[in-house]
């Protein structure tokens, strides 16, 4: 299955919630006029793109129309695509990686959000591009996050280093730093834990993560990847600001897409964060990961079905 179809299938459900409305919206020769537009924006709300990209949007469209450049309805759609993927900014989607080993890279999200096993699944794709990869425990205050990490690990075939139920997650963090640099791994993924009961709490675990880690390899961690649950909308957002001022987040990772009526989302982060999206869970299984690539998401997006 090519990358276009993954992502169509992945995107089903928003689809299948946007095109229903587009296809009486926008058949074959109907003329564009303003209540057209008022139309058209309604249908791209019911997919969760958010009030504020989809006014963008349709002011685009807006201007296409009075400067003679869209005539027709048919012509609205493949624009439409286009002015999608040129906001994402070439380049920015690359996982980034440390000048030597081991590359450091934070994985956090709230508990629910996938996080877990968005880690597993970005352990067996690095392994598919042939890095090493070792998975640092560091969610220790949920004994089922350890024992799903370990079960994924498994599955993934990547080592993994932890210790008991509640104990210091800079202690695991310093551990798997420490393994990551005598077994010379290319990538050290860290599951750190999943609470927001307030951002001063968030704030301290993550920093003591942090400089822990630093002490051990001083320019990590090389990313901070967010972890952000497809299926919660326009919640989303909220929860990756509340992050961004609590960490420097470097990338998302937006899990449930296929679960989701709510793809669009994917256009409102774009349109109220400057943080690329670099990769998409799109299933259950732990291959189910594909790094975010624009123009396929908006072909998919917009695709007939």
């Amino acid at each position: 299955m090519g990358l276009f179809d993954v992502f169509k299938k992945g995107l089903q459900k928003t689809r299948e919630k946007i095109s229903a409305g587009l296809r009486t919206i926008l058949p074959f020769g109907r003329k564009i006029d303003e209540q057209l537009l008022d139309d058209l924006a309604d249908a791209m709300l019911t997919g969760d793109m958010g009030p504020r990209a989809v006014s963008g949007l349709i002011g685009e469209v807006r201007a296409a129309w009075k400067a003679g450049q869209l005539t027709e309805a048919q012509e609205i759609l493949p624009f439409l695509k286009r002015r999608i993927a040129e906001t994402w900014k070439p380049g920015d989607r690359a996982l980034r990686l440390a000048p030597s080993p081991p590359t450091v890279v934070f994985v956090v999200g709230v508990n629910g959000s996938g996080k877990t096993t968005s880690v597993a699944k970005l352990a067996a794709w690095l392994r598919k591009q042939g890095k090493t990869v070792l998975l640092g425990a560091c969610d220790t205050f949920r004994a089922a996050a350890i024992d799903q990490l370990v079960i994924w690990a498994k599955r993934a075939g990547v080592d993994i280093v932890k210790h008991q139920p509640n104990s210091d997650p800079g202690a695991v963090a310093f551990d798997a730093c420490e393994a990551a640099l005598a077994r010379k791994v290319d990538v050290l993924l860290i599951d750190t834990a999943g609470r927001l009961h307030t951002q001063d709490h968030l704030m301290r675990e993550l920093g003591k993560i942090k400089r822990v880690v630093q002490k051990r390899i001083p320019d990590a961690p090389h990313e901070v990847i967010l972890v952000l649950d497809a299926t919660i909308g326009q919640n989303a957002i909220n929860q990756a600001k509340v992050f961004s001022e609590v960490t420097n987040v470097t990338g998302l990772f937006l899990a449930k897409l296929d679960g989701s009526a709510k793809g669009g989302i994917v256009v409102g982060i774009r349109d109220q964060l400057d943080i690329p999206v670099k990769f998409v869970g799109l299933g259950e299984t732990i291959d189910a990961i594909e790094p975010f690539d624009p123009e396929t998401f908006a072909e998919a997006l917009f695709a007939e079905a």
